[in-house]
């Protein structure tokens, strides 16, 4: 009795140590078999963002006319950057001060060829033509500068906060050469030297035949006159 007490102490202290370690253990942990996949951006709606770009570039010529320049504030951004048609640059803090003071005017100001590129939901690229008449702009020193003529630009519009607002612009004159000048025709390469031919040598000098015996003079035939002699050419007036 004394030798199987002990040994049924043991079985109960490894069954009581086989639970402790298996049975409140938490079941394992689920495995999923699903990986994290990227949500693809929604399609933009092309002609929407279209319609309101075409929108925005169309009232330009309004808001120069009436010096809006709450239009100004609300359709570019803070931080855009612009580069002007004489090269230099500009932000919007110069176009709202040149809008302000009225520095920019024109008898007509048209917008022909609008292309809107949309990039994807939040951006997109418009390009266009300026024709202007009659435009000046007032420069800091006082005098005034004709800017008529015909400008080539690109818009880039970012949609921020659900208002499109152009971030970036450049314009550029458009240049007319003489009518009628011909194109310039590319100038063709020469070709390699061409190699000089080797000089023929010389063939052995032929030896005289014998003289012949001068056969007896030819009687003229009838109805041929003599050749006059000649006389120096002349050159044949136009």
């Amino acid at each position: 009795m004394k030798r199987i007490l002990p040994v049924v102490t043991l079985t109960l202290v490894a069954v009581l140590f086989a639970f402790a370690q298996f049975g409140c253990a938490g079941p394992p942990p689920t495995v999923s078999n699903n990986t994290n996949m990227a949500i693809p951006a929604p399609t933009p709606d092309k002609a929407a963002i279209e319609t309101e770009l075409k929108k925005i570039e169309n009232d330009w010529p309004r808001i120069m006319k009436e010096h809006d320049t709450s239009a100004v504030k609300r359709n570019e951004a803070d931080d855009a950057v612009f580069v002007y048609p004489d090269g230099s640059s500009g932000d919007k803090t110069q176009d709202v001060k040149d809008m302000e003071s009225g520095a920019l005017s024109a008898d007509s100001w048209e917008i022909a060829d609008l292309k809107v590129n949309v990039l994807d939901n939040d951006s997109a690229v418009v390009s266009g033509r300026n024709i202007v008449k009659g435009g000046k702009y007032k420069m800091p020193d006082g005098k005034t500068q004709d800017i008529s003529g015909e400008y080539r630009w690109i818009d880039t519009f970012a949609r921020r906060n659900g208002q499109w607002q152009l971030v970036a612009g450049a314009s550029t004159p458009v240049m007319k050469g003489p009518a009628g000048k011909p194109t310039p025709t590319p100038s063709v390469s020469p070709s390699p030297a061409t190699k000089a031919t080797p000089a023929t040598k010389a063939s052995p000098t032929t030896k005289p035949s014998p003289v012949m015996k001068p056969s007896p003079a030819m009687k003229p035939s009838p109805g041929m006159k003599a050749a006059p002699a000649s006389s120096p050419a002349k050159t044949k007036t136009p």
